[in-house]
């Protein structure tokens, strides 16, 4: 029998409510392109931040936090693609 102690279901639930708030402006900028009101330096100090979580996770054998933040961190580098593609390439 699998039992989750107290601070295991609190790592989950962080991880689905943090999850839950980059779907949307993920989907809607790949979606649209729509990135003018994005700040840049925003997703990307987001992504070096979930970068330097998913490093922390993966030394504490806490997959909750690895889980969470490889989602985050790739739809901030997407976010951050599509910002810096609409603002410097385009």
């Amino acid at each position: 029998m699998i039992t989750l102690d107290a601070v295991t279901i609190v790592g989950y639930a962080a991880a689905i409510c943090m999850v839950c708030g980059y779907l949307p402006q993920a989907i809607y900028t790949i979606r649209t392109r729509e990135t003018d009101s994005i700040a840049l330096p925003t997703f990307l100090l987001m992504g070096l931040g979930g970068a330097f979580f998913i490093a922390q996770g993966i030394l504490t054998d806490n997959m909750p936090l690895v889980i969470t933040n490889v989602i985050t961190t790739i739809c901030a580098i997407i976010i951050t693609s599509i910002k810096i593609y609409n603002d410097y390439i385009k």
